[in-house]
């Protein structure tokens, strides 16, 4: 398989730069992209205003959604969470390494997912699997574990592995990026908070290219990393 050298340097800087560069070369369709993920999101912010009733204090009239919700629409909310929301966001991870790439990228894309579907779905529960249990042991093992899977998603959609596949070969691919992909999931933060100080809006922009910085760095260092050593051998 041959790789394309996208010139991104393999850094927490680099990544950034390279993704405000693709934000502003694609701003339209990634703009459309980011719209497409918060409609899907829309159902699962619908159950944050059922936590909270609407009398007293907040500490005394907390109750959870398993209070406030019918039980058959919790379990369609959570079956909508695990079963579809991933194939969009996989599906919206491939646009964005594309426009990293400086491919032509068609969002209608966003639902190729769907054409891999188990694939996806099985291989978001294994990465949000490892990365809970790490959590529940120790904070920071799950940071580590949720660093080292970063590369999953891209893995499946842009190279085609399957769940374990793709669950070894981020941890494989991520081999010295640990600390990048940290430095750059807080700076994130930042980047979506400052975003938000712009009167909500400029959190559109934010995502753009935070989305982009991570799809950079994926990129950089599939540029940088010889295929063999994250691609199984029938793959590579």
């Amino acid at each position: 398989m041959e790789t394309v050298n996208n010139n991104i340097q393999p850094t927490w800087k680099g990544s950034l730069s390279h993704g405000w560069e693709t934000m502003k070369r694609y701003f339209l369709p990634l703009f459309l992209v980011v719209i497409v993920l918060a409609i899907a999101d829309i159902p699962l912010e619908s159950i944050s205003g059922n936590f909270y009733d609407d009398r007293g204090s907040d500490e005394d009239n907390f109750i959870g959604p398993f209070q406030r919700i019918p039980v058959f629409f919790e379990i369609m909310v959570i079956a909508y969470w695990l079963l579809f929301v991933p194939v969009i966001e996989y599906g919206a991870d491939l646009l964005f390494v594309q426009a990293a790439r400086r491919e032509a990228i068609n969002v209608k894309n966003i639902i190729i997912g769907f054409n891999d579907y188990v694939t996806i779905i099985l291989a978001n529960l294994l990465a949000g699997a490892l990365v809970g249990i790490a959590t529940i042991a120790l904070i920071i093992p799950g940071i580590i574990v949720g660093c080292r899977l970063a590369f999953v998603s891209y893995l499946v959609m842009d190279k085609g592995l399957d769940p374990i596949a793709a669950v070894e070969g981020s941890w494989k691919l991520t081999r010295g990026y640990g600390w990048k992909i940290f430095g750059l999931g807080v700076t994130s933060i930042f980047i979506f908070f400052g975003g938000l100080l712009l009167f909500i809006v400029g959190t559109i922009p934010a995502v753009i290219w935070i989305k982009s910085s991570f799809a950079s760095l994926y990129q950089a260092a599939i540029d940088e990393t010889d295929e063999t050593q994250y691609l199984p051998p029938q793959v590579a």
